[in-house]
């Protein structure tokens, strides 16, 4: 196998860009590996570890690509990189070639001066200072990039709040802002509810299930990871919650993070409380108790999130917190299980999502179900391999770990499929539990190529199997449309849950079924 490398000098693409050309030459046939990145010090430092690196000599404002595969493989895959990247402008109906794209905000600005909104998506080396500019100019701010300091983001939200302005991020990959997806989003009717969330898939998760409950969304604000720490203090959660609160057309809000730190957790539920409009709050793994104040409505998971809302936002009685998994369900379960071998007891959690690795931890433990992760839950251990399961085990393939030199599982599956795999070849595996996210940037089609590795495992273990359980997060009007996703799945055998807490029991109840054995 040959390594090649192209360096463009002095050129800059955004990352979601960039993860996408990535995807696009890892699938040309004859390549192992592939990764299109700038060529920033953590960069080189992940092209190192994984393989790639040739003693390649670039600079953070330099692009690179770098190949892995069968020589002529490695040339097809550095021309097509070279044509995504180095392509003319389109023309314009009258045969015009378009402007030239603005190369800074303040060019950005003056063309458009009615922008109040910078998407920042550059290395993390340089992020705050282009927050930083996009905050001068008056605008908000939605920061994908990651890898920015707590000092630094403290800095940047300080200066946003004094600014009166919110900054999502770092690291926040999804909004809704008028309608309008940003990053990693799905396709939601308007509506009433308003969300704040610390995490990306979890927004995704409550905003297309308040979609599914024929209900909507008026604003989505993400946050970032961090904002919830301590050190920051919830700047950006609490403008969100604010500005949710003036908002006319916001009747319910929903908050959702990790437990945030104590301090942060208090002052955002006094705020809440005052909000004079029904706050629903899951703060993951986060006793329910702290949370039953007057004016909050505490939901047990991301999905009983968005119900509590919807029935809320409608003026019916609130639902109490489902149980997903009912006597129709534990039959159905039981009855598929009833074929397995005694050996296969293992739940084995295969995620592009990293909430929903993370509630799927939580809610195995809670049925007993204990295990490791790469990004364990309390309780649960850290993996000594991440590439290899031991016991009960639920990995989050979008996590760092996983994504170093490749791009992330929701834009190009393929790591995560050859994971789930490798663990329906393992002879103990009872069930395997993955979802499936869509929505604008993720993969175009992810259950077709899917299915052909599902059929690849059936065919080489007849009659010893392992069931597959997944969770589709998505919505109709998604690029990729959340029914024909589920129909594929389903006709390749896999049960197809409605959220991933149901998903995530509905495992439990088939490895509680094989401990009966």
């Amino acid at each position: 196998m040959d390594i090649k490398i192209k360096i463009f000098r002095n050129m800059y693409q955004d990352s979601v860009s960039l993860m996408q050309i990535s995807a696009q030459i890892s699938k040309l046939p004859g390549i192992e590996q592939a990764s299109v990145a700038m060529g920033t010090p953590a960069n080189l430092v992940q092209l190192r570890d994984a393989g790639l690196d040739n003693g390649v000599d670039a600079g953070p404002n330099d692009l690179l690509v770098a190949v892995r595969g069968e020589s002529a493989a490695c040339d097809e895959a550095l021309a097509l990189a070279n044509e995504r990247l180095t392509s003319r402008p389109a023309e314009s109906a009258d045969g015009a070639e378009k402007a030239p794209a603005a190369t800074s905000l303040e060019m950005a600005a003056e063309a458009e001066p009615g922008s109040n909104l910078a998407l920042i998506s550059v290395p993390g080396d340089y992020a705050a200072a282009e927050a930083l500019k996009a905050l001068a100019l008056g605008m908000h701010v939605m920061l994908f990039s990651d890898n920015v300091s707590l000092a630094q983001e403290k800095a940047v939200k300080t200066l946003a709040r004094e600014k009166q302005r919110i900054v999502m991020g770092p690291d926040c990959g999804t909004a809704i802002i008028n309608g309008m997806p940003l990053g990693f989003a799905n396709v939601v009717r308007r509506g009433p509810i308003g969300v704040v969330a610390a995490s990306g898939t979890g927004l995704q998760e409550v905003t297309c299930r308040i979609d599914q409950l024929g209900s909507g969304v008026s604003q989505a604000l993400g946050t970032g990871g961090h904002d919830l720490h301590e050190e920051i203090g919830g700047i950006s959660m609490l403008f969100g919650l604010d500005a949710l609160i003036g908002d006319p057309q916001t009747r319910v809000i929903v908050l959702i993070s990790k437990p945030p730190a104590r301090p942060v957790a208090e002052k955002i539920l006094a705020r809440a409380q005052a909000a004079g409009k029904p706050v629903v709050v899951h703060f993951l793994g986060a006793p329910a108790q702290e949370m039953a104040l007057p004016g909050i409505t505490p939901a047990p998971t991301l999905a009983d999130s968005a119900a509590m809302a919807v029935a809320l936002a409608q003026g019916v009685g609130v639902p109490a917190a489902s149980t997903w998994l009912s006597a129709a369900d534990t039959a159905r379960l039981d009855a598929a299980a009833a074929a397995l071998p005694a050996r296969r007891q293992l739940i084995r959690g295969v995620f592009a999502g990293g909430t929903f690795c993370y509630e799927s931890q939580l809610l195995c433990r809670e049925q007993g179900f204990a295990g490791a992760s790469n990004t364990p839950v309390k309780g649960n251990t850290r993996l000594a391999d991440i590439w290899r399961s031991e016991g009960h085990t639920l990995v989050d393939l979008g996590d760092d770990d996983f994504t170093r030199g490749r791009p992330h599982p929701m834009i190009d599956p393929t790591l995560r499929n050859e994971r789930i795999l490798a663990e329906c070849r393992d002879p103990h595996t009872a069930v395997v539990l993955f979802d499936l996210v869509l929505g604008y940037g993720a993969a175009a089609d992810p259950a077709h190529e899917l299915i052909g590795i599902l059929n690849e495992a059936k065919a080489a273990q007849p009659g010893d199997f392992q069931l597959l359980i997944s969770h589709v997060c998505g919505t109709e009007a998604d690029p990729q449309c959340r029914s024909t996703q589920i129909k594929a799945l389903e006709a390749a055998g896999v049960l197809v849950a409605g959220c991933n807490a149901q998903a995530a029991l509905w495992a439990t109840q088939v490895a509680r079924h094989q401990l009966q054995k």
